[in-house]
């Protein structure tokens, strides 16, 4: 945080929240000292933090971005003119052209190709990069792709004994609603510090059961 947090200006946005997931390194009295809005979520899971903090979200478009060194911040203002051009969701792909990602093993490089192939084959998409967190999408997304509801995260997590991001599940309802999506590419640095919290086995089975499920059980 104190080495990402300082190259974001904040002209780039009207609003920066920092969703904290219950830390208790100092992050969160560090970013309150620094006079960011800070809000602690209160139930497990990257999807339950999105849907605690959405009330708190001022503007149109949100971008999603990690602040422990994979996000390049210097990326968000293409990210935004790209969504200004008209653009519902735009990705910061870390397969596109020669971006790279520093933080992939063999298992997740694998991991990524095939979900965004079979998301692509499966659902209309033409992504590179399907899964990445770090992206621009119209706020409205949230709502019409129906993100905030249990019903396409819900058998996946009690089959498989975990808790998901909406980042998959927004990339195929993206594609199946056919909404106008673009990526730019965008290296992935290695983190600068701390662990991956990274259940490849389990996350990997969830988020391949919820996207095949989704042909079948969302219109």
């Amino acid at each position: 945080m104190k080495v990402i947090m300082p190259r974001i200006k904040h002209e780039w946005c009207n609003q920066l929240i920092i969703l904290d997931g219950g830390s208790t390194d100092g992050t969160i009295e560090w970013a309150k000292a620094q006079g960011f809005f800070v809000y602690v979520q209160k139930t497990p899971g990257i999807r339950h933090a999105y849907r605690e903090v959405m009330p708190y979200v001022d503007g149109d478009i949100i971008i999603t971005f990690s602040p422990d060194g994979n996000s390049i911040p210097e990326l968000l203002p293409t990210l935004l003119s790209k969504i200004q051009e008209g653009f519902d969701m735009v990705i910061a792909s870390r397969y596109l052209e020669n971006a790279k990602s520093e933080d992939d093993t063999l298992i997740t490089a694998m991991g990524n190709w095939l979900f965004t192939n079979t998301i692509n084959l499966i659902h209309g998409g033409k992504y590179t990069d399907a899964l990445v967190i770090y992206r621009a999408y119209k706020k409205e997304l949230v709502y019409s792709l129906d993100l905030l509801a249990d019903d396409g995260f819900i058998l996946a997590e009690k089959l498989f004994n975990t808790k998901l991001s909406w980042e998959p599940l927004l990339s195929v309802r993206a594609a199946k609603k056919k909404k106008n999506v673009t990526e730019i590419p965008g290296d992935e640095p290695a983190r600068i510090k701390g662990h991956r919290k990274l259940q490849i086995f389990r996350w990997g089975a969830a988020y391949y059961f919820q996207i095949i499920r989704e042909v079948f059980f969302w219109k």
